[in-house]
């Protein structure tokens, strides 16, 4: 087989291939490549030796048996055999379900998680969104610190079981979307700087110096980029990927890195004949991020949609701290705008930014599912001190009514792992770091970023008002955050996962429910009687969020209930629907 590798700065390059060293020769049509042929098998040890240092690690490699910092496999992709063609299935009325591998069950593989897909079909998800599963340091994180962009983490089963993973899904017919990150690699195992400008001080991030997207050298970086997002996609049939803080790409060229991408992105989706996607995390709210590239837009299919969040929070919680006071004066009228407009700042000033924040999205040529509402994810669970989920904080009926205005919202759906039964277990932040200063200082730097919030660093756990931030290296962090396959037999976890099923079910068989015009969505509400309705065509959804029982004019004595979570009665001859307290209903025209 070739291996080649990019080192521009090297004056030698040596193949360390099963403890034999032969050198490489400058590739004379590629200015800073080296390459080599030898023969080799699948899950052979290899990695290349610059100026006769040591042997390092293949930034392209696929497979790192021995963790970050060890030598690289070789890994012949063509060996698996997959069990029949898939056509694919795309983002266009879907339901997604964020998962992370480490904790989805107590095993933490994905052998594990492909034996509960049986779970997510009964649900009615349509796709299996991954966190993050390149290799990072020790066995258990987040996977937001990964390095080795082309590889997966061998303790949740390395590339054969990604394989297997996306085999069973595609079986049961879910699509996969996978989370990749670019903008950042890890602290730890991170090798890339030794083989050339990988990063850049031209720009700075949270993490440091930015990825090299537009300085000297970045043609290879953003290459680089591009060919581990390719490999995904090709290699291991993915039907999507989900970029991390796409805001944090620092790049001033002519053509932006994700313009780049998408349109590699299509042209794969061409040659495999099969939908392929990208969607962003993004906080811009710039529509331009998901405007086709014929447009002058980035040309990515979809990105989250932070705002919704927020404002569904907002209304549910009541909580203002942080981001959240921009939204809790009236969390009902900026649900509205949301739920009616696509962002909530769309060039308005944002207390929590000091400035004004974001652009209008364009109703007419911006289609609703382009921006994924969720009520949770990952983020806005595990960065809250204890990882709380709403179930910690929320009534049943209240949770509902949240699933309700996801599920039926006219942006496309996506559950955090476990919403659907209230999950009791947290899902907090943790790491695994072998480097013992790393993690010292990701311990001391957790507790430093609560202790102006009142969380105490050394208080007894459990006591509120000062209680002990989870310690990231504790394993028992990490095991708290698993979740418990036991809940969704018990009540009340499980009636709320029979309200997800039914909202999943309704959203699949009526038109009304996925109709992309954001034009059309009308809304009503009473911000101090705590009441929202939606206008979804021939479909009213209407939520009580108030402690007290509440009338909502419909309009129209003529609707009929599809689906509630009390007992409620169809309204009145006055046009007046009365719910319970802290329940909800979808109702149909008569």
């Amino acid at each position: 087989m070739r291996f080649e590798v990019w080192a521009p700065r090297a004056e030698r390059v040596g193949l360390v291939l099963e403890g034999a060293t032969r050198a490489l020769a400058r590739d004379k049509e590629r200015p800073g490549w080296w390459a080599v042929e030898a023969a080799a098998t699948d899950g052979a040890r290899y990695g290349f030796s610059l100026d006769g240092g040591p042997a390092l690690p293949d930034p392209r490699s696929a497979r790192q048996p021995d963790g970050p910092d060890g030598l690289s496999a070789v890994v012949d992709h063509a060996r698996y055999a997959w069990r029949a063609p898939w056509a694919g299935r795309g983002l266009r009325a879907a339901v997604l379900y964020e998962l992370h591998v480490g904790t989805y069950t107590p095993e933490g593989t994905l052998d594990a998680a492909a034996g509960r897909l049986g779970h997510l079909v009964e649900l009615g998800v349509t796709h299996v969104e991954l966190m993050p599963l390149c290799p990072f340091p020790g066995r258990h994180g987040w996977g937001y610190e990964g390095v080795s962009l082309w590889a997966v983490h061998e303790p949740y089963g390395g590339p054969e079981a990604l394989k297997r993973f996306v085999d069973a899904a595609h079986g049961h017919g879910l699509g996969v979307v996978l989370d990749v990150v670019h903008n950042h690699l890890g602290p730890s195992g991170n090798h890339l700087p030794a083989y050339g400008p990988y990063f850049t001080d031209t720009h700075q991030t949270p993490w440091g110096a930015a990825v090299n997207l537009d300085a000297p050298g970045s043609d290879e970086v953003r290459a680089y980029l591009v060919g581990s997002a390719l490999a995904w996609l090709r290699e291991y049939r993915i039907d999507g990927l989900r970029l991390d803080a796409v805001h944090a790409l620092r790049d001033t060229r002519a053509r932006h890195f994700l313009e780049e991408l998408s349109a590699a992105v299509d042209e794969l989706s061409g040659e495999l004949d099969r939908p392929l996607a990208l969607v962003a995390e993004s906080d811009l709210n710039d529509p331009r991020v998901i405007t086709p590239r014929a447009g002058g837009g980035l040309g990515l299919y979809a990105q989250w949609n932070d705002d919704f969040h927020h404002a569904l929070h907002t209304a549910l919680t009541g909580e203002s701290q942080g981001y959240y006071a921009d939204f809790a004066a009236a969390p009902l009228a900026a649900l509205a705008k949301t739920l009616t407009h696509g962002f909530f700042h769309d060039g308005t000033f944002s207390t929590f930014r000091d400035r004004g924040h974001g652009r209008p999205v364009d109703r007419r040529r911006t289609p609703a599912y382009r921006l994924l509402g969720y009520t949770q994810t990952h983020d806005q669970i595990g960065n809250r001190a204890q990882g709380d989920r709403l179930s910690a904080a929320l009534s049943p009926g209240l949770l509902a009514c949240g699933a309700a205005l996801t599920l039926t919202g006219p942006f496309t759906p996506m559950l955090f792992m476990g919403e659907e039964w209230a999950a009791g277990t947290p899902w907090q932040f943790f790491t695994d770091h072998t480097d013992p200063a790393l993690a010292e200082a990701v311990r001391q730097g957790r507790r430093r970023e609560f202790a102006d919030h009142g969380w105490a660093a050394d208080a007894p756990s459990g006591q509120r008002h000062g209680e002990q931030v989870p310690d990231p290296q504790d394993p028992a962090t990490r095991e708290r955050s698993c979740l418990d396959w036991s809940e969704p037999e018990r009540e009340p976890h499980a009636r709320v996962l029979a309200w997800y099923r039914e909202l999943i079910a309704l959203r699949h068989a009526r038109a009304d429910l996925t109709d992309p015009d954001l034009a059309a969505v009308r809304v009503a509400y009473d911000e101090a009687a705590r009441w929202f309705a939606v206008r979804r065509g021939e479909l009213r959804v209407a939520v009580n969020l108030s402690g007290e029982a509440a009338g909502i004019p419909l309009g129209t004595p003529h609707a009929r209930v599809l689906a509630a979570w009390d007992a409620v009665a169809a309204p009145g001859a006055d046009g007046v629907l009365r719910l319970p307290p802290e329940s909800c209903a979808v109702l149909a025209l008569a």
